[in-house]
């Protein structure tokens, strides 16, 4: 091992960026590294404010490629819309990680500035409404959460005027089995989309003969590995939650635990999971 010091700049590194973007100008660190505030002195509320910063950050990206799949799909580019839904799968991958940091923490070092959050809660997140409404979990009675903010209750409510992500994938599945558009009253908008025996039955054909309806088999299976995603960061939501505060009321005042195992319940494409009882 030579003694020698390394001196980059001697095999061509850039050492000096005066007038010139750097990495942390070009990725905005100054702002975002500056962006926790602890309103408390316990050590730990640092952690819960990054643990839910990234998460953001990671909902900000779905929110971005889930938008990218659906015009995709759309359009009838079946494969980059595969590749983007493949993409958003990972993410929430990456989003399930992040229990795992947080639950290091003890109910005893929650407890210490749990008080100073007043009524904040992932609950009032507006990225994870919007990733809901694309994906087609539409609650109307939610939009109410975010009139404080007439820029995000916007967004929300523009979305419920689009089709959601499924939406998109019922119509194609319809007019690629029957040339026929989708039957009146089956894609409701401003409501989560109900299990349909016609949609499973439809379903049940392309799992049928998947050579015969490849892309559409592809299609139903990169929404079965989005959901499933969905479903385990749910799942270490609820985990996450319990073990820490047990069974007290959230701080944005749902009942905590009790609400988010409700939450488990909901299926996004419903008709992709009943179907698996008739193969």
């Amino acid at each position: 091992m030579s003694d020698c010091p390394h001196d980059p700049a001697a095999e061509g590194a850039r050492m000096s960026f005066d007038g010139e973007m750097s990495y942390g100008d070009y990725l905005s660190l100054s702002q975002v590294l500056t962006a926790q505030h602890p309103v408390s002195q316990a050590h730990d509320e640092m952690l819960f404010i990054i643990q839910h910063q990234t998460s953001e950050l990671w909902m900000r990206l779905a929110v971005f490629e889930l938008e990218a799949a659906r015009s995709a799909l759309q359009a009838g580019r079946m494969g980059q819309a595969f590749k983007v839904l493949t993409r958003v799968a990972r993410i929430f991958e990456q989003l399930n990680s992040a229990w795992d940091v947080l639950r290091t923490m003890t109910p005893s070092e929650y407890t210490a500035f749990r008080g100073d959050l007043a009524a904040s809660s992932g609950f009032q997140s507006h990225q994870y409404r919007q990733i809901e409404f694309i994906l087609g979990n539409r609650q109307p009675a939610m939009l109410k959460v975010h009139e404080h903010r007439p820029e995000w209750h916007g967004v929300l409510t523009e979305e419920l005027n689009r089709p959601s992500l499924y939406h998109v994938a019922l119509t194609m599945l319809f007019d690629r089995l029957r040339g026929a558009s989708v039957p009146e009253g089956l894609l409701q908008q401003d409501r989560p989309h109900s299990a349909d025996d016609r949609v499973r039955a439809l379903w049940a054909e392309v799992y049928g003969d998947t050579t015969a309806h490849w892309q559409l088999y592809e299609l139903a299976e990169k929404l079965v590995d989005l959901e499933d995603y969905f479903r385990r960061w749910r799942f270490n939501h609820v985990t996450t939650v319990e073990r820490i505060i047990g069974f007290k009321r959230g701080t944005g005042g749902t009942s905590g635990v009790a609400y988010l195992r409700r939450m488990l319940e909901v299926e996004l494409f419903p008709e992709l999971w009943h179907v698996r009882s008739d193969l």
